[in-house]
């Protein structure tokens, strides 16, 4: 079987994995694969930006987003027409042009909102993995050829077994069994600064105790610009205690790790 290896780390968004797929398939027929991708409107290969914390403390990372060739796919289970939406020998999941009647069912059951309805066509339309070119003696996808990092990677599932023992699906917890695997996705993280009010001037080598509401603590001290960072974290509810020689100590409570947290100037008195 097929498989997609995405590793965040070393995307640096340069958007021709994007670019790539727009220019295989807009004004492309590949059928009996796929009819032509619109200009506007669809992404059967999206980009997503993410952006963590608020500035100075700011992150970012991209993540390619495409179908993720589920073996147990929710949108061919949701189709009411045999053979519309299939899955091939080596795992990719197609939609058949001719055999789909546009029910959007499958629009609606995909978790993943990488199946696009054409109004045109009156079509569900979607990554196909570049079947047309795999078939053709092509080894890669158009996206994963674009990629100038190697972010992107495309093979055999036993090939790429090791990789794939680390990595993460993009909704942990989904019965899909996907096909598309990330490496690296950045988890959230907690940072600041800590500073002396009176002589306006930052701590350096404050002690920062992180701990969780597993009591589980991380200590880092702030560095030269008077920052801590602490990465890594799940979404989960932390409390953050400040200590300084000559400093009446600090106790941050309830912080919580939905999302990345920047708290910003800290005064220690």
């Amino acid at each position: 079987m097929k498989a997609f290896l995405v590793d965040v780390s070393i995307c640096n968004g340069c958007y021709n994995c994007q670019i790539a797929c727009k220019d295989e398939h807009c004004n492309n027929d590949w059928m009996p694969y796929a009819k032509p991708q619109p200009e506007i409107g669809q992404f059967w290969l999206k980009l997503e930006e993410h952006i963590r914390g608020t500035v100075p403390k700011v992150k970012m990372h991209y993540v390619s987003v495409i179908c993720q060739h589920c073996a147990n796919a929710a949108c061919l289970a949701a189709c009411p027409v045999k053979g519309a939406i299939y899955t091939r020998e080596d795992g990719l999941v197609i939609i058949d042009p001719v055999k789909c009647n546009g029910c959007k069912k499958c629009v609606s059951a995909c978790p993943y909102e990488v199946i696009y309805f054409n109004k045109e066509m009156k079509l569900a339309q979607k990554c196909t993995g570049c079947a047309h070119l795999l078939d053709k003696g092509w080894k890669e996808p158009r996206c994963v050829d674009a990629c100038p990092t190697g972010a992107l990677q495309f093979g055999e599932e036993s090939e790429l077994k090791d990789k794939i023992a680390k990595a993460s699906d993009l909704k942990p917890g989904n019965k899909d069994q996907v096909r598309v695997h990330y490496l690296n996705i950045p988890k959230q993280f907690v940072a600041g600064t800590v500073y002396d009010p009176v002589k306006k001037e930052i701590i350096k080598g404050a002690v920062c105790t992180l701990t969780g509401k597993d009591g589980k603590k991380v200590v880092k001290e702030t560095n030269g610009f008077g920052d801590f960072w602490f990465e890594g974290l799940g979404e989960s509810l932390y409390s953050l205690e400040i200590t300084a020689q000559g400093y009446k100590h600090k106790i941050i409570k309830e912080i919580t790790t939905k999302e990345s947290v920047n708290l910003g100037d800290i005064p220690l008195s």
